[in-house]
């Protein structure tokens, strides 16, 4: 009974959605291609476990392959910038140009250079992760406690000295932070690539559902997808949480 309690204390307001939905469909008669039942949805969900669990491990793969070649890429350059005046002054206008760039637009041109499959769809995973990363720890490579520098330089610290003990935990919080705000943004940027160009994945299934007017395949797969997109989420929380209580 308690269980039960907290489930609908948590989960109340997406309970209501549901039986207003359930209900206006009920009520309108409307056509299930435009807008299925829930009972629909669930039906497909649970008809069909293993084509939606196969296309979210792609998914969910991709996401977390770009993510990381991002974050290690961005931090790479951010560190580049923050040891040369030149890379810094060369780096964080392109940056910043760069960023301003839709992802989409990039996905043929990447197509072209790496083809029509997985590595592609990383890539513009990477790219989306990269330039939040590079700006965040850019940032907080410049971060430093006021007086913490002055007071190395005193002590003798060496430059080596300095950069491990000093500037590099200042920056560790602010990668954190770029990466709880990239990890959600991974696992859409791996769904509009396989929904532009995949074979598979959620992204790919959505578009074949969507083409055949299967509202409650598509509908499945968005909730898989958010299912999925909070996962990554948590798990960069829980990593977050363990990184704070390590360096605060």
């Amino acid at each position: 009974m308690s269980a039960a309690k907290t489930f609908f204390s948590r989960y109340w307001g997406v309970i209501v959605i549901l039986v207003l939905w359930q209900g206006w469909i009920s009520i309108s008669g409307v056509n299930a291609i435009v807008l299925p039942s829930p009972g629909a949805v669930l039906a497909d969900l649970i008809g069909n476990p293993a084509i939606y669990v196969s296309n979210a491990g792609k998914t969910f793969l991709v996401a977390i392959l770009g993510l990381v070649f991002g974050l290690v890429a961005g931090v790479l350059l951010a560190l580049a910038a923050w040891g040369s005046r030149l890379l810094n002054g060369l780096l964080t206008p392109l940056g910043l140009i760069f960023s301003s760039i839709p992802v989409v637009a990039l996905i043929p041109i990447l197509a072209r250079l790496l083809g029509y499959d997985m590595r592609t769809e990383i890539a513009i995973v990477a790219i989306a992760a990269f330039f939040p990363t590079f700006v965040f720890v850019g940032a907080g490579l410049k971060s430093l406690p006021p007086g913490s520098d002055d007071l190395f330089k005193v002590m003798g610290a060496s430059p080596w000295q300095r950069f491990r003990r000093l500037v590099t935990p200042s920056a560790v919080p602010n990668l954190m932070v770029a990466l709880r705000l990239t990890a959600p943004e991974a696992v859409l940027a791996a769904i509009l690539a396989e929904l532009l160009m995949g074979t598979s994945g959620l992204g790919y299934m959505f578009r074949e559902a969507a083409g055949r007017f299967a509202t409650e395949r598509a509908f499945g797969t968005s909730i898989i997808a958010t299912i999925t997109a909070v996962i990554v989420f948590g798990l960069v929380m829980a990593a977050e949480r363990r990184v704070d209580a390590r360096w605060k």
